[in-house]
């Protein structure tokens, strides 16, 4: 009786499994929530703006093909990246990654010598904008590094790469 049990236990828990994944079912709890009504906005709005719009479901195959849509990707300003690589290439690049716009380095020595600094980067926006570049620096150990240091180097970092752009005659 105990086997049977447990393959009934397991084959509920299968079931229940395959059916929380489905993704399936009437949608007007999915729609809402995922139109971003928040509490108290009515949504009504949001509702009809997401039935008018026909889903288009997933399948297997879709992992395999590149039909992603620009418009939900995280667009990277390319001087801004080109600039940071160039300012920071005294720098050990450690971790790159183009699509959400970080750069991780480890630790070097500015020339001129100095103290080791380490940094991340990180663009958020397509734009050649001070608001689009984020830089962090620590010091060797963890320790903190000043912020007109920071400063210094973002608008160094920034400055690179309007006159990249002004070389490639896109102003």
């Amino acid at each position: 009786m105990t086997k049977r049990a447990a393959r009934l236990t397991a084959a509920l828990f299968l079931s229940a499994g395959l059916a929380a994944c489905s993704g399936g079912g009437s949608g007007s709890a999915g729609s809402a929530g995922s139109a971003g009504s928040g509490f108290g906005s009515g949504g009504g709005g949001n509702r009809q703006q997401a039935a008018a719009q026909p889903k288009r479901e997933s399948t297997l195959w879709d992992l395999f093909g590149n039909r992603s849509d620009p418009n939900d990707t995280v667009a990277v300003n390319r001087y801004l990246w080109n600039a940071s690589l160039e300012v920071l290439n005294f720098l050990p690049v450690q971790t790159v990654d183009p699509f959400t716009g970080m750069i991780v380095t480890g630790y070097g020595t500015p020339p001129g010598g100095g103290r080791a600094y380490r940094a991340s980067i990180k663009i958020s926006d397509p734009s050649l904008d001070a608001r689009s570049l984020k830089v962090s620096l620590q010091g060797a150990g963890g320790s903190a590094v000043a912020p007109d240091t920071v400063r210094a180097v973002e608008d160094a970092i920034l400055t690179r790469a309007r006159q990249m752009r002004v070389r490639d005659g896109k102003l």
